[in-house]
């Protein structure tokens, strides 16, 4: 009974051009790993610190205080900095005397639009990346096996009687590269959709609170008034 060759021998058989596309999508699939274990915990520590701080803001607490206490910290991201960029515009344009509040309440919401852009950019971060391995490696992959089995059949004009065991090895080999494009693009695929879900989820949550900030502030303007 003839020896099976195995996957690393198949891998190093095989023609150059075969062997930088294995290359490329095992780095893809690496790199893609690397990028869903980061949104993983990132956007789990997201998730924590807002339920944190939507706790905190609605204990009662004074708003001029919290703003004074989060002021103080540097990078603020999520929706404390949500909070703090339109507290602080409000604050900023009260402060100027302007005795109208519908255009403090522009400024205010420009200001958390503002915010709320910047924070949907940081939390979709790689998931364009994901987005593209998961769409493109089956065809790379396929391109890399479609190109084997042609050299495979190439050779078959070099030999005087064709056996399946002749070319069953260049065959093997560049079913490889298709195997391993579904190995980088299903985890990518399933990634992508998993953490837009939960983007989605965040956004609509920080569009909820930036609602009941306005209309919180919108209120103190006219008592103020």
């Amino acid at each position: 009974m003839p020896e099976q060759l195995s996957i690393f021998e198949l891998i190093a058989n095989a023609s150059v051009l075969v062997q930088i596309v294995m290359g490329l999508l095992l780095l893809a699939s690496l790199a893609s790993w690397v990028m869903i274990f980061q949104r993983f915990f990132a956007l789990r520590r997201v998730q924590r610190e807002m339920e944190d701080f939507e706790d905190h803001f609605w204990s009662g607490i004074d708003l001029r205080q919290l703003f004074s206490d989060l002021e103080r910290e540097d990078n603020l991201t999520g929706i404390e900095g949500m909070f703090v960029s339109g507290f602080k515009e409000y604050t900023r344009l009260t402060e100027q005397g302007s005795g109208d509040s519908e255009f403090v309440m522009q400024g205010v919401q420009r200001a958390i639009r503002i915010s709320l852009t910047r924070e949907e950019e940081r939390l979709e971060t790689h998931l364009p990346f994901l987005a593209t391995v998961g769409s493109t490696s089956p065809y790379v992959g396929l391109f890399g096996t479609v190109w084997g089995i042609m050299n495979s059949f190439r050779s078959l004009a070099n030999m005087s009687q064709a056996t399946l065991a002749s070319v069953a090895p260049g065959i093997s080999e560049a079913l490889v590269a298709t195997a391993m494009g579904l190995f980088a693009a299903i985890p990518a695929v399933i990634g992508y959709n998993r953490f837009s879900a939960r983007v989605e989820a965040l956004m609509n949550r920080y569009q909820a609170f930036s609602d009941e900030l306005i209309s919180i502030l919108h209120r103190v303007s006219h008592t103020r008034k």
